[in-house]
């Protein structure tokens, strides 16, 4: 459960969502957390989702709390599916004031530059910095042209940190990257491009498919993780939505440009 009063951070506004759905799990996902939130803080908020089912869950969340949320099923690494959910965004709620670029994928042949797969490489690349550029690409002739927008991409610690996982690092690393050079193209128009990059996080995405893929408990790789956190636990969704909904607020008005990790200190202790 999230922790806080935030209504009416977001009183007015309009935000898409990319990965609204998750996978399954015990617990929350970044994407639906972060869409959960904002519809708490009064978005209307667009759920995307290559899984229709899963977007529709959140949405169905999203309503039973009272808030407006709507559905949308795309492939964001196709230019046609990028500019429909602007356009989806638009003919339901009027206009596209927040984008968070959360979808994210890594493994099935990712790994240190002598294993991982060209296949893999690609499709790593494609999802994780060419979907979010496509997305980004479609929403912000929007944007600046209103004078007003913010763009918040879900990075990673694997940016900075790691070496067994070539292709998820670079395509973070890109994806930061990415954000400085927009949120210089859009400063003097108003537009706003922010990055947060978490660390271990208990997530159904990050736990499941690394306790599968490693053949453990889902438990021992929780307690695994936990003790390699400086802080000793690891963080969940909420905590990267606290983070994505104080950068999409007008609360950071003046943050353009940032790269923020919200990692129980795993960037620190990387230095």
């Amino acid at each position: 459960m999230s922790l806080g009063d935030v209504s009416g951070r977001l009183a007015g506004k309009v935000a898409i969502i990319t990965g609204a759905g998750q996978t399954p799990g015990e617990n929350i996902g970044n994407g639906r957390a972060i869409a959960l939130l904002c519809a708490r803080a009064g978005a209307s908020v667009l759920c995307v989702d290559r899984d229709e089912a899963r977007a529709a869950e959140t949405v169905a969340e999203i309503s039973g709390e009272g808030g407006l949320a709507q559905a949308c099923t795309a492939d964001i690494t196709k230019m046609g599916d990028a500019s429909r959910i602007v356009q989806d965004c638009h003919d339901a709620f009027g206009r596209v004031d927040i984008l968070v670029n959360n979808v994210g994928i890594g493994g099935h042949g990712d790994g240190p530059a002598h294993k991982l797969t060209e296949e893999a490489f690609d499709r790593i690349l494609r999802v994780n910095l060419k979907g979010a550029w496509l997305v980004t690409k479609a929403a912000m002739p929007g944007m600046l042209e209103q004078r007003s927008g913010a763009i918040v991409n879900i990075s990673s610690l694997a940016s900075i940190a790691g070496g067994f996982q070539m292709a998820y690092e670079v395509s973070k690393a890109a994806m930061n990257r990415m954000t400085l050079s927009v949120a210089m193209s859009g400063a003097s128009r108003g537009v706003r491009c922010n990055a947060i990059t978490p660390g271990l996080m208990d997530t159904p995405m990050a736990i499941g498919g690394i306790a599968a893929a490693r053949g453990i408990s889902e438990d021992d790789l929780r307690e695994e993780r936990a003790a390699s956190v400086p802080m000793k636990f690891m963080g969940t969704g909420w905590d990267t939505a606290h983070a994505a909904l104080f950068l999409a607020s007008d609360e950071a008005r003046f943050i353009t440009g940032a790269i923020v990790p919200v990692d129980g200190g795993g960037s620190a202790r990387v230095g």
